[in-house]
C-alpha cells in the first residue's frame, strides 16, 4: 500500500514538474512573440515616419551610413546624368504582370555612379529601343527612396543570377557593376527607388517600392499562450478525474 502511495506521488511529481517545464515554454514562446510584436510595429512606425521625411542629399544618406544609421526608404534627391546603354534588369512583378524593374546607372557630378530603379517595363520591353521615349538624356534630377544593398542572396530559393544575360533575381550590387563595366569602387554601396513622376512614353513606372513587412507577432502569441491555457485545463481535469476515482 505505502509503495502504491510512493508511486503515485512519484508519478505525481514527475508529471507537476514536467507540466511546468511545458506551461513554461509556453508562455516564453508567447511572450518572445508580444515583445517581437512591439519591435515590429515600432519598425513600422519608424519606417512610414521616416517617408514623410523631406529628400535628403546623396551626401546626406552616406553619411547615414557610415555612422551606421539605418536610412532605408529615406527619401533622397539627387542629380546627373542616366547611362541607358549599361541599365540592368532585374525580374519582376508588378500589377499583376511579369516584367522587370530597370536598374539604370546614374553618373554623379563627382564621377562616381549610382544604380537608380527607375521603375517596371512589361517582359516584352526589355530592350530599350522599344520604349526610347523613355530613356532620358542630358541632366537629371530624381527623387525616390534611398535602399541598402545586400549582403549576399536572401534565400536558397532565389535563383542564381542570370549575369550574362542580363536577368537579376536579387540586387547583387556587385554583379550589376561588375557587367554594366564600373569599377565597384566607383559606385556608390546602396541604390534608389525612383519615384512614380511620370516619364515620357510611360516606361519605366516608378514608385514601385515594396514595404512589405510581416507582422503576424500577436496571432502566434495568442497561439502559444491559448496552448497554455489548454494544457493547464486538461492537466487540471485529469488530476481531478483522477481524484475522483480514488
Amino acid at each position: 500500500m505505502a509503495e502504491g502511495t510512493a508511486a503515485g506521488r512519484t508519478k505525481f511529481v514527475v508529471g507537476l514538474v514536467l507540466l511546468v517545464v511545458a506551461l513554461s515554454v509556453l508562455v516564453s514562446l508567447g511572450t518572445w512573440q508580444v515583445r517581437r510584436l512591439h519591435w515590429k510595429e515600432a519598425l513600422i512606425a519608424d519606417i512610414e515616419a521616416r517617408r514623410t521625411l523631406p529628400p535628403a542629399s546623396l551626401s546626406e544618406i552616406e553619411a547615414m551610413a557610415a555612422r551606421g544609421e539605418d536610412f532605408e526608404y529615406r527619401p533622397v534627391r539627387v542629380e546627373g546624368r542616366f547611362l541607358n546603354d549599361r541599365e540592368r534588369h532585374f525580374f519582376a512583378t508588378f500589377d499583376g504582370r511579369t516584367g522587370y524593374y530597370v536598374y539604370t546607372p546614374f553618373e554623379l557630378d563627382d564621377g562616381r555612379f549610382l544604380f537608380v530603379n527607375r521603375g517596371f517595363i512589361p517582359y516584352e520591353m526589355k530592350d530599350p529601343a522599344s520604349r526610347r521615349e523613355g530613356l532620358p538624356d542630358g541632366r537629371q534630377t530624381v527623387t525616390g527612396l534611398a535602399r541598402a544593398r545586400l549582403a549576399g542572396k536572401p534565400s536558397w530559393v532565389v535563383p542564381e543570377n542570370d549575369v550574362a544575360g542580363d536577368i537579376f533575381y536579387w540586387k547583387d550590387l556587385s554583379a550589376m557593376a561588375a557587367s554594366a563595366g564600373l569599377a565597384e569602387q566607383n559606385v556608390v554601396q546602396f541604390f534608389v527607388d525612383a519615384d512614380a513622376t511620370p516619364v515620357a512614353g510611360g516606361w519605366p513606372k516608378g514608385g514601385v517600392t515594396q514595404i512589405d513587412l510581416p507582422n503576424d507577432h500577436l496571432q502566434y502569441a495568442i497561439t502559444w499562450y491559448g496552448l497554455a491555457v489548454v494544457l493547464l485545463v486538461i492537466s487540471i481535469a485529469a488530476y481531478l478525474r483522477g481524484r475522483k476515482q480514488k
